[in-house]
Formats: structure tokens, sequence, C-alpha cells
């Protein structure tokens, strides 16, 4: 319907998260906008904060970490992971990390923490690049 339009020089394009991973599809489908838009050239950056902090755990599994109790549960991760092996970047907030009793050691390895603060700025930042940003949330 629409063309499939691809990044012009230096465009970037910044996901917002803060949905919690299997709570409802927010997080994962942004994961993968997230990802299609490196796809299409975009410097692509995801941030999770809030409880969407969750979602970048590396310590998820059942029984155990790693394993899937049922089918898609390492959805996220997988997504995350791909991601940022294709070269997007994920800041993850620290405070959102702490609000659940998680520990930055157990993020997804090229996960990059940061501080509460920093999701304002990084908003300030990619707005003033023209940066398309794609804002989640789920209550």
């Amino acid at each position: 319907m629409f063309p499939d339009y691809q990044a012009g020089e230096g465009e970037s394009y910044l996901t917002l998260v803060h949905g919690i991973a299997h709570e409802s599809s927010v997080s994962f489908v942004a994961c993968l906008q997230a990802l299609r838009a490196l796809r299409k050239g975009y410097e692509s950056v995801l941030y999770f904060y809030g409880p969407a902090a969750m979602n970048a755990m590396a310590t998820r599994g059942f029984p155990t970490t790693g394993d899937s109790a049922f089918p898609g549960e390492q959805n996220i991760n997988s997504q995350i992971e791909k991601f940022i092996e294709e070269g997007g970047t994920v800041y993850v907030c620290r405070f959102g990390l702490s609000l659940h009793g998680l520990r930055e050691e157990d993020l997804i390895a090229g996960c990059i923490p940061c501080h509460p603060l920093d999701v304002q700025d990084a908003l300030i930042h990619y707005a003033r690049k023209g940066a398309i940003i794609n804002s989640t949330y789920n209550l």
C-alpha cells in the first residue's frame, strides 16, 4: 500500500518501550519495528525504561535460564539479541531494573544501562536530530 521507504543519509529511528514482556504484544512488536528500521538503513535505537527494563534480561527461562516454558517465551530475548548483532543500540534504564530487583549484570550482552534521567535526554537528542520517534506504552 505504501512505498518501501529506506533511510536517507544520517536518519535515525528511536523506539521508546514502556511495556512488560509477555503482558501484551507491545514490547515484542516494538522490537520488530526497530529491527525493520535498522534494516532500512536507519540508526535504530531501542530504549527500555520503567517496567520495560525487564525485557532486556538474559536470565529469562523455565525450568532453567534459556529454556522456554511456553512457545515464544524467548521471543523478546531473540529479537533484542538479533537487533544488537545487526548493529542496533539498546539502552536500559537502571532505575527500571532496580524497581524490579534486577541486576545490570543480568542484562542481555550489549545492552547499555542508563541513568533514569537519560530517558528525557535521549528523547531530546533524537528529536533534535529529526529522528522518527516511536513511543510504545502499555499499562
